[in-house]
């Protein structure tokens, strides 16, 4: 090949800049303001365990690419290097290695692989035991999900299972951070890392959930940063449909939690979503139970009750009372944000998450007089009929 080839274009807006201060921290990032010279300041995230812990004056090499067009990248630049101050090689364990084959894949230690304590549990392993999984295509119905678990039994252990549609570090979520105490552990899968278990699979992923972190159920969603493209499959959401059919092969119990909106501008998502009713209508083939919460004004309720009307037999539609989760949303220990818009202007969101998330608790295998008393709560809160008006 000749010298003088032209190189090809970059796919990535490389920018360098000086830190000019640090601010919050969480997890495994850390906050930067940088300064680029024809550009100004800029806010950057940094991933310490990837690239060392900047400081004021350090010179630092920038991705820009999806800030400079807006995208759900946080408003951040993302520190790609500390060039001048390079961090200590790894010495851990793990050959677990998550965004693959990019300048940026990191290694980490699966819960699945040879050399960990828990291989064993893993690899015989074969059956969730009936543990009841919400599934939701949107990063932003996590804390509801997990407000209904609790609120309705709040010693129930829970487990967030992050697949790798959106973000892929755990730690770009804040949410996840300010949920830490109240979830008994953070799988991540795929190419998704930073969760206190990594997994190969959403499969093995989802027992690890169970035999690992002991959990009595789990939520599945994808990182921080949906990908759509206005077209009926073409949305990173689709894979909420895969996540129900895993859990069903693994004899889990898929419950869907569904979009719901009366405030988003776009048709499509008005009323049911149609990313809930593709993934779980025509994706989740192995079926799904779908939550439609009570308490909705009457118009929408009724718009809702059409949308899943066509819903195929092997998925159950179930309308589940909400008394209680409105106050209980509203005592949410992280901001209920979604598409940019908070709650209680995205109130059916959010009470459909937390509707699915109690109905979820309320399907916890028990034993004894606790399995009565928990199917007669079932049978009475959610019953399969039409909305109230």
């Amino acid at each position: 090949m000749s010298s003088s080839a032209a190189a090809p274009s970059s796919r990535i807006r490389w920018r360098r800049g000086t830190v000019t201060a640090t601010g919050r921290s969480w997890r495994d990032a850390l906050e930067l303001t940088v300064e680029v010279e024809g550009e100004g300041e800029l806010s950057a995230l940094a991933y310490p365990s990837l690239v060392g812990l900047p400081e004021t004056g350090d010179a630092v090499l920038l991705n820009t690419t999806a800030l400079a067009q807006g995208l759900g990248t946080g408003g951040y630049a993302l520190v790609v290097a500390v060039p001048d101050r390079l961090p200590p090689d790894p010495e851990g364990p793990g050959h677990l290695v998550k965004a693959r084959y990019t300048p940026m894949q990191v290694m980490v230690q699966g819960v699945d692989e040879q050399d960990t304590e828990h291989h064993e549990v893993i690899a015989a392993a074969d059956d969730l035991a009936g543990m009841p999984v919400v599934v939701a295509d949107l990063h932003s119905a996590l804390p509801a999900v997990l407000i209904g678990m609790l609120a309705t039994d709040p010693d129930l252990k829970v487990a967030y299972v992050m697949t790798d549609g959106g973000a892929l570090p755990a730690a770009f979520s804040r949410t996840v951070t300010a949920l830490k105490s109240s979830l008994a552990g953070v799988v991540t899968v795929g190419q998704a890392y930073g969760g206190d278990v990594e997994a190969v699979t959403l499969h093995t992923g989802l027992l690890a959930a169970k035999h690992v972190l002991r959990a009595d159920l789990a939520i599945v969603t994808q990182g921080p940063g949906n990908l759509g493209t206005g077209t009926p499959w073409g949305f990173s959401g689709v894979a909420a449909g895969e996540a129900c059919n895993a859990v069903s092969v693994l004899g889990g119990l898929p419950v869907g939690a569904l979009r719901i909106s009366d405030a988003d501008p776009r048709p499509r998502h008005r009323g049911v979503s149609h990313h809930s009713l593709t993934a779980f209508g025509r994706v989740a083939l192995g079926g799904v139970t779908l939550i439609a919460p009570r308490g909705l004004s009457s118009e929408l309720g009724g718009q809702v009750g059409e949308d899943l009307a066509g819903q195929p037999e092997r998925n159950v539609v179930v309308w589940v009372d909400t008394d209680g989760l409105d106050a209980a949303l509203g005592l949410s220990p992280v901001p209920l944000r979604t598409m940019g818009r908070g709650y209680p202007e995205e109130r059916a969101y959010f009470l459909a998450a937390a509707a699915a998330g109690r109905y979820a608790a309320l399907q916890v295998p028990l034993s004894g007089d606790a399995a009565e008393t928990a199917a007669e709560d079932s049978s009475a809160d959610a019953a399969p009929d039409e909305p109230s008006a």
